[in-house]
């Protein structure tokens, strides 16, 4: 017979090593390899080919007419919206977060309006007794939705009880890395054990027409734990984001096979649980009747939803000799050097001997490169001690040669914040239609400057 071979899996990236060693080579994480035994390979193995004595599988024209996928809307607006529209039948849904976010909150929620309008739903908890889920349940006022809830970790135990019955419309798993598969060997937790029972779960909500939830942990860095292979074996993945010190959450979608990449889910909690926030900019604006130097509101767009925030800065001078210091909350802080940069070469301001603080009002992270034009305003405004405007925005992108770039969906961003009350806007100049607003468009980052210090 012959041997089996050894082989060392890392439990961080899923990359395979025929030695141990105490780094993988792959990640750089340290001591995350574990030993797995593979099939032995033998020489007819080695010698036979796939090309004949398998089922010949049918081929079809790709412009054949196919109907849209039903969408089963679970009830809770912006989680429909982040998923593009609700759960789609025998798709396979992963939702990521920091311990403590609201991810079970958030399902528990979903899965309870569900059951409430006449759909069997089924909630599998390995990290929790049944108990705890029912006086959870009851502390967010959902104690009377019919939902099927159990506590077990075993794939098959769950499969055997959910076959022997009518299919659930709605799975959830809470989480994958607690599920364990009894056909490989390995503890829950471990890449193989986290792929097999994914696979099996998956399999039987394409198979019956399930639509499955697997809730799963993250590591520091805040990407989801175990193999990468499980975020490509899903359909969907959703990354739950916000700071615990904040009542905001983000729900974000990373991946969609039925619908785009570019919506958020803006969520609220409270002592009821997470509940739904149809104006997110109330969350990231400051209330002020003056103005204050270094703040200015810039509109971030999210998908198709403008959302208004407020971008704070602050600049110390120092005496000659010390090292100034850099500090970036929910900003990029090399976008930000690249920034001060500019404004020294080409606007001739001196950010060297200053001490700069940039910050995000509310908690809120900010990737839009049109924000660009925003906080150099708010970096003019503190270094000059002038405020804006109270009721200006500004929004563009800031190229290295001092040009304002035009950016995507500025009618968007000006309604929005006309809608809010705001009436001036510094643009780049390709902007021409403000409609109620009044533009004030700029081609080169030295007249912003010159406009906000009232040169010329």
């Amino acid at each position: 017979m012959a041997k089996l071979q050894k082989r060392y899996v890392c439990q961080a990236c899923g990359s395979v090593s025929h030695r141990w060693a105490g780094q993988c080579t792959d990640c750089g994480a340290w001591n995350t390899l574990a030993e797995e035994a593979q099939a032995a390979a033998t020489p007819f193995q080695a010698k036979h080919h796939l090309r004949s004595g398998g089922q010949p599988i049918a081929l079809v024209p790709l412009d054949t007419d196919v109907a849209l996928p039903d969408r089963l809307a679970t009830g809770i607006a912006e989680l429909d919206r982040a998923l593009g529209g609700g759960l789609v039948e025998g798709s396979a849904t992963l939702i990521g977060g920091d311990p403590g976010i609201g991810k079970s909150t958030l399902l528990l929620q979903a899965a309870a309006r569900l059951a409430t309008a006449g759909h069997l739903v089924a909630y599998v908890s390995g990290e929790e007794a049944a108990d705890q889920v029912r006086l959870r349940a009851r502390r967010l006022g959902l104690g009377a939705a019919p939902v099927q809830l159990a506590a077990a970790t075993s794939t098959r135990d769950i499969l055997t009880t959910l076959s022997a019955g009518p299919a659930p419309r709605l799975l959830v798993i809470d989480s994958i890395q607690t599920m364990h598969s009894d056909v490989i060997e390995g503890a829950p937790g471990t890449v193989s054990q986290v792929r097999a029972c994914a696979q099996e779960l998956i399999r039987f909500a394409k198979e019956r027409g399930t639509a499955l939830v697997l809730v799963g942990h993250v590591t520091k860095d805040g990407s989801i734990a175990g193999p990468r292979v499980l975020e490509h074996m899903v359909d969907t993945v959703l990354s739950f984001e916000g700071e615990r010190s904040h009542q905001y959450r983000l729900l974000r979608a990373i991946k969609n096979r039925f619908g785009g990449t570019d919506e958020i889910g803006v969520f609220a909690m409270d002592d009821s649980g997470l509940s739904e926030v149809s104006n997110p900019s109330a969350l990231f604006l400051t209330q002020r009747d003056e103005g204050v130097s270094g703040t200015i509101v810039f509109p971030a767009l999210e998908g198709t939803r403008p959302v208004l925030v407020e971008i704070q800065a602050l600049v110390v001078r120092l005496a000659s000799g010390a090292t100034p210091r850099r500090a970036v909350v929910g900003w990029d802080s090399g976008r930000l050097a690249m920034l001060l940069a500019v404004l020294e070469a080409r606007c001739g301001l001196s950010f060297s001997s200053a001490e700069v603080y940039l910050n995000i009002a509310g908690g809120y992270r900010v990737q839009d490169p049109a924000a660009d034009l925003a906080v150099a305003a708010a970096l003019v405004s503190a270094l000059s001690e002038r405020p804006v405007p109270v009721a200006a925005i500004a929004f563009g992108e800031v190229a290295l040669s001092g040009e304002i770039r035009p950016v995507a969906h500025a009618a968007l961003r000006l309604k929005e914040a006309a809608k809010l009350g705001f009436t001036q806007a510094m643009v780049p100049a390709s902007v021409a239609d403000g409609g109620a607003m009044c533009l004030n468009g700029f081609r080169t980052l030295g007249h912003v400057v010159d406009h906000l210090l009232g040169r010329g």
